[in-house]
């Protein structure tokens, strides 16, 4: 009887989600948020209140479990996997949280917590995954399934979950998953402390010029946004430029100084590269044998082929392949490239050999010799709340979504914009936008929630808290934020992972909105951006910023007829990065690496040109180290591979003559953006476009065939 009490108890417990009817709390975690939309309270949160929260969560989550183990009557789905899947509500509600802050917002306090939960969360997630008790209730369920009625969604989650189980070692005996635990520990650790090091290396470094001549070639644009960061830093009268992308780029695209571009450029690439206290070498020479190790525990030969099971591609050898098939075509472009910027340099006088820090200031001059056209032409149309009004104005008319802009509702940081998303009138979930870079800011762009959308135990739809961060061009002193075409394409870009799990309709955690293969879950977000620059779209945002004039179609005849311009470049750049990281986690044996060697052996083994690095060299790779057994490791590919999905899917589009067209939009809606993780993505993808993607739509996309 207290058995099913337990039981009872917690099924109640759960029945809506993240709120347990507790008296009020000193610590915001513990009570239901009294918000609108019940939005974290950002401002009632503290530091001090994470670690109780956490550990609270721990010990509910362990009382759920163990309920679950105890029940006398037979493994079922609902006493089991659905038990399991509803758990720990209180540990994903502060880790939702916290993982935000500590990406988006962190300080030093944030980060010692991190240190500190580091070893707590692995042993905790370890407790779980390696329970034999539980797993045998879960084997029991995967191997009777067909004795109960199930729904796809429901025999997709059991699945899920047994194979989950599987792999986190649960079928291991009592010997190997201790070696386990303290692999799971060490990677843990490990991992926080490379985004730490990066974090302080990006902040570490800054380009500070304080003679007028310095600044020749450097747009007035990019002056200003120099001049800022030096008051931000108590410099008057100087000017600074950082390695956060929105401020190098330009210094790169545009500097006259050939020494200061290299100065420049070589603190970027030499991130984690020091041999300093922030040095990254170490650590992920660790973090690769130990992921062999691990790997080699669970029965695999290599990292790779343990995270590539799961994916769309299923082995290392089909990733080669297809990563080889497209640096054939890529790489003699790229060389043609090369040799254009070389001639230039010589026509112009120079004495000198095309570097890495040469490329983007003789592109950019290639590019307005050729086009007539630059990001400084085009930056004036592009102000970014025109953008995010244009990626408003095509969600609506695709999938009827309209973003009403809330300033009721708690954020984060002062940078932080935030709507209500609604359709037909009814809510549908909030959308949090977090633009400008910030030194308690890691680089990049993502999109995360402080909740996702599910059904709670009671059948109920729970929507999203949906959170979009990149790092694009601030404000400078007069001027509004006026973004490049590129930063336009990002927040296309993290708007349609948005909208993936804004328009989810699933009913479990483990299969809602972006929880599906790594090298799927791009095409949501990579289709969008085929929408930024077509001209029915342009025509509704892109507008000057100061007359409001809308970007003439000469200047969108060139953007169209640039647009594969380069393409080499950025093509190597990005494959030679997907490809060091397939080298690093196709290793077999849990050996020593000397980092720089290895690095030097990959690239030199495809013969990427001493002209170009890869976009993110091994002590900066933060998609693939910063997590200790997911993130992108063994799966930074995928966002080429998803360009063979998302090119012929736009093509579904075009096909009909309206890029607009509604049947089309509800069709991949239907199929590919409410769907979550519920079916096989191949199956979802042959459901929207009745056929399978071919490589020649990517290479075509790009310009390379």
């Amino acid at each position: 009887m207290m058995k099913k009490t337990l039981l009872f108890m917690f099924l109640t417990a759960v029945a809506f989600i993240g709120c347990k009817k507790e008296e009020k709390s000193d610590n915001p975690f513990f009570n239901k948020y009294d918000t609108p939309f019940e939005v974290p309270p950002f401002e009632q949160i503290k530091a001090a209140h994470f670690m109780p929260a956490y550990l609270k969560g721990f010990e509910e989550q362990r009382i759920e479990i163990k309920a679950i183990i105890n029940n006398p009557k037979k493994p079922t789905f609902d006493n089991t996997i659905k038990a399991l899947e509803y758990s720990g509500q209180l540990f994903t509600k502060v880790s939702r949280v916290f993982g935000s802050l500590n990406s988006a917002n962190t300080n030093d306090t944030l980060q010692k917590i991190n240190r500190e939960l580091s070893p707590l969360l692995s042993k905790h997630r370890d407790d779980i995954s390696l329970n034999d008790s539980l797993f045998q209730r879960i084997k029991s369920v995967y191997e009777n399934h067909d004795k109960f009625k199930l729904t796809e969604e429901e025999k997709k989650v059991l699945d899920d979950t047994y194979k989950s189980f599987v792999r986190s070692g649960a079928a291991l005996s009592a010997e190997d998953k201790d070696k386990l635990r303290k692999i799971n520990g060490e990677l843990s650790l490990l991992s926080v402390q490379f985004g730490q090091n990066l974090l302080a290396e990006t902040n570490g470094f800054k380009l500070v010029i304080d003679k007028q001549e310095d600044l020749s070639g450097l747009p007035e644009g990019v002056v200003a946004q120099a001049t800022t960061m030096a008051k931000s830093m108590k410099m008057d009268g100087k000017w600074v430029f950082t390695l956060q992308v929105p401020s190098m780029t330009p210094f790169l695209q545009y500097s006259d100084r050939h020494d200061l571009r290299e100065k420049l450029f070589t603190g970027y690439f030499m991130k984690g590269d020091n041999d300093n206290e922030t040095d990254n070498k170490a650590i992920i020479a660790k973090i690769a044998k130990l992921r062999v190790e691990r790997s080699h525990l669970l029965g695999y030969k290599s990292y790779a082929d343990f995270a590539l099971e799961r994916n769309m591609a299923k082995t290392p050898e089909k990733v080669f392949e297809f990563l080889g098939q497209v640096w054939a075509a890529a790489t003699p472009v790229a060389k043609a490239e090369a040799v254009a910027q070389q001639e230039l340099i010589t026509r112009e006088g120079g004495k000198f050999k095309l570097e890495p820090w040469d490329w983007w200031y003789y592109t950019e001059k290639i590019k307005k010799e050729k086009y007539d056209l630059s990001d400084e032409i085009t930056r004036p149309y592009f102000k970014i709340d025109n953008v995010m009004e244009g990626m408003f104005y095509v969600a609506n008319q695709l999938y009827g979504l309209e973003f009403t802009k809330r300033s009721d509702i708690p954020k984060y940081h002062s940078d932080v914009e935030t709507f209500e998303v609604q359709r037909n009138g009814k809510h549908i979930g909030i959308l949090m936008i977090d633009n400008y870079p910030r030194p308690s800011k890691r680089g990049g762009a993502w999109c995360g929630a402080f909740r996702g959308q599910i059904r709670n135990i009671k059948g109920k739809m729970i929507y999203p808290i949906v959170t979009m961060v990149t790092n694009l061009t601030p404000p400078a002193a007069d001027k509004p934020s006026l973004l490049t075409s590129d930063e336009a394409s990002t927040l296309f870009h993290e708007f349609g992972h948005a909208l993936h799990q804004l328009l989810s309709n699933s009913t479990y955690p483990g299969v809602s909105g972006t929880s599906v293969p790594r090298d799927f879950v791009e095409l949501p977000s990579q289709i969008m951006e085929h929408w930024v620059l077509e001209p029915e779209v342009l025509k509704v945002y892109a507008k000057h910023y100061q007359t409001g004039e809308i970007i003439p179609a000469e200047i969108v005849e060139k953007l169209d007829k640039s647009s594969k311009f380069n393409t080499g470049f950025t093509t190597v750049e990005y494959l030679a990065a997907a490809l060091l990281d397939m080298e690093y986690h196709a290793l077999t044996e849990p050996t020593d690496i000397d980092i720089r060697e290895f690095e030097k052996k990959a690239m030199d083994k495809y013969g990427l040109i001493p002209e170009i690095k890869p976009r993110y060299r091994s002590t900066y790779f933060n998609h693939i180290w910063s997590s200790a057994i997911a993130g992108y490791a063994a799966g930074y590919y995928s966002y080429i591979w998803c360009e063979i999905l998302d090119a012929d899917a736009f093509q579904a589009f075009k096909e009909t003559g309206n890029i607009f067209n509604k049947e089309v939009a509800a069709k991949f809606e239907k199929e590919i953006l409410s769907k979550g993780g519920t079916r096989d993505p191949l199956e979802m993808y042959i459901a929207f476009r009745g056929k399978e993607p071919g490589i020649d739509a990517l290479l075509v996309n790009r310009g390379l065939k």
